[in-house]
């Protein structure tokens, strides 16, 4: 499996407070970019799954929600991990 247990602690505590931080902003941010990545890794060799090109697209509009509450909220909190993470604005 591409995300097991150990993979979502090193990336909440990397990107959140500690590694028990899975609420935070930040941190979902964080994982949902990973998982996007994955997924678009899997849609280059699979071209025709149009149920993952789905859970893709609904996946950056959760991690767009996030971004847009994390600027409406606290703009540096939102620049360092655009920053961090090397997301477009």
């Amino acid at each position: 499996m591409y995300l097991d247990a150990a993979k979502k602690q090193e990336i909440f505590s990397k990107y959140g407070k500690s590694n028990t931080d899975t609420g935070s902003a930040e941190s979902q941010i964080a994982l949902f970019s990973y998982r996007i990545a994955r997924l678009t890794e899997h849609l280059k060799l699979n071209r025709k799954d149009y149920s993952t090109e789905r859970a893709l697209t609904m996946l950056v509009g959760k991690r767009r929600a996030l971004l847009d509450y994390l600027k409406d909220r606290d703009i540096e909190r939102y620049r360092s991990i655009v920053k961090e993470l090397g997301l477009r604005k």
